[in-house]
């Protein structure tokens, strides 16, 4: 009894010079890394500045700017220059029987400028489309921004929370082997049977088929940090919730949904858009009055020989009204009016989703705080638990499978503590993106908010010139 009490007292006294020894590690790597090492906010400010879809979904933004000065050319009169050149032959009989031949070098050369004045509100209702599609554009890329930002924060904690994983299983590794020594010792004293070692080997092939699996996710985890971000993740700082910028209540969170989310403001004016595109749908229905001046000057044209040059000029004013056109005009109304009543319906759709979204974010939310605070209890209990049980196997009123499931216990407990803890930051910032407020001037970033109305006006008046803003 007293061989195995001395035994079960050097696995507790390795536990714990393990214990200090894991501890210095950490501190140290925590000091010599601090000053280098990433915050959760300057990984948002990354992603927000180079991650690819964002960037992506800022350029279709940027064409959809362009609907604005292309419905705004309707305002403006068309200009055509023409010139025209070329070598004919001329044989002419005339009355009297004779013939008159030449060789012509003909050439014409004009310009025609052609001004809308009424084309039943046509213009002025595109023009109107145009720029409630940018505004609509808008709420979509802020949408996309919301969930790159949501994205990097899931991939920045799930870095965190699996490098946790894999230290906690390093160290379970740590002990279960040294646990497999003594018990390999003990059994040449005759203190322990071939039993406890089988138990210990088993436990320690455990412990690594779970070290792996952690280093894996990981090395997952990492991949798609880089992919988010945009670099690859070294030294990171713990990640802080953002429960300061949710709302206090649920129903202040539903009210929010419903009034800030992009998606909600997007398809409002999505309804906007398609009741607009009726009107530009009847404008075909209606008169049109244009007007259309010329100016040519031609030499060498007339084929009778008479002439030899000709200058024009012209003013035309021209009065269309549609009367029949197969029905076209009538079925491109009818067909504006149900995408206006599919655009309502599909705004309903989008607020019930807001609601269930900000509801569904709220739960798990509180659900997550709830959780933390019950896998803190549930480690502090294990660890507990674990001292006893060393203690009750000092005594010898405890096997060596009886501290194996111990610790086990305590690691799964951490397990479960660490997922709480990154579900927790998760879940906060996904309140905050249920809401509409998942932004850079919410989260007060150390980057420039992108303003895509700055490239609106660069090309709303713009009446010529192929070179973007950007020099493309």
């Amino acid at each position: 009894m007293i061989g195995r009490a001395a035994n079960a007292g050097e696995v507790k006294g390795h536990v714990l010079r393990l214990g200090i020894c894991l501890g210095v590690v950490t501190c140290v790597a925590f000091a010599t890394g601090s000053a280098s090492a990433e915050s959760l906010p300057e990984a948002l400010a990354k992603a927000y500045q180079t991650n690819p879809e964002l960037n992506a979904e800022r350029a279709r933004q940027r064409a959809t700017d362009e609907n604005v000065p292309q419905a705004l050319a309707g305002y403006r009169p068309q200009i055509i220059a023409s010139l025209s050149t070329g070598l004919q032959a001329v044989r002419n009989l005339l009355p009297n029987n004779t013939v008159q031949s030449a060789t012509l070098k003909p050439w014409q050369i004009g310009v025609t400028v052609t001004q809308t004045l009424f084309n039943g509100f046509k213009t002025a209702n595109s023009v109107r489309v145009a720029e409630l599609q940018v505004q609509s554009g808008r709420e979509a890329l802020r949408n996309v921004g919301q969930g790159v930002l949501l994205d990097a924060v899931t991939a920045y904690t799930n870095v965190l929370a699996n490098q946790s994983l894999v230290e906690a299983q390093r160290s379970n590794v740590e002990f279960l082997r040294e646990t497999l020594r003594i018990t390999q010792r003990r059994l040449k004293n005759g203190d322990v049977t071939e039993t406890d070692t089988a138990q210990s080997e088993a436990r320690l092939s455990r412990g690594l088929s779970d070290l792996n699996a952690a280093e894996v996710n990981l090395a997952i985890s990492q991949a798609t940090y880089a992919q988010v971000i945009g670099n690859p993740p070294a030294q990171l700082r713990p990640a802080q919730t953002v429960d300061r910028f949710v709302p206090p209540t649920r129903d202040d969170a539903i009210s929010m949904a419903f009034k800030e989310h992009p998606a909600v403001v997007a398809a409002g004016f999505d309804v906007d858009v398609a009741s607009t595109s009726i009107r530009v749908a009847e404008s075909s229905l209606m008169p049109s009055v244009t007007v259309q001046g010329s100016a040519s000057r031609s030499r060498d044209t007339d084929s009778t020989l008479t002439t030899t040059a000709t200058d024009q000029a012209s003013i035309i004013g021209q009065i269309n009204q549609p009367i029949y056109d197969g029905g076209t005009a009538a079925s491109q109304t009818r067909q504006a009016k149900e995408v206006a009543a599919q655009s309502r319906m599909v705004l309903d759709q989008v607020r019930n989703q807001a609601r269930t979204a900000a509801i569904g974010a709220w739960v798990a939310n509180e659900g997550a705080k709830i959780a933390v605070g019950a896998s803190e209890s549930e480690v502090r209990a294990a660890t507990i638990a674990l001292e006893g049980v060393r203690k009750e196997a000092l005594g010898g009123q405890r096997t060596t499978v009886d501290v194996l499931n111990s610790q086990q216990d305590l690691i799964s407990a951490k397990a479960r503590l660490i997922g709480a803890q990154r579900d927790r930051v998760i879940a906060s910032y996904t309140l905050l993106s249920a809401v509409g407020r998942l932004d850079v001037k919410t989260l007060a970033l150390n980057t420039p908010d992108y303003l895509p109305e700055v490239h609106y006006h660069q090309v709303r008046d713009a009446w010529h010139g192929l070179r973007t803003p950007s020099g493309q």
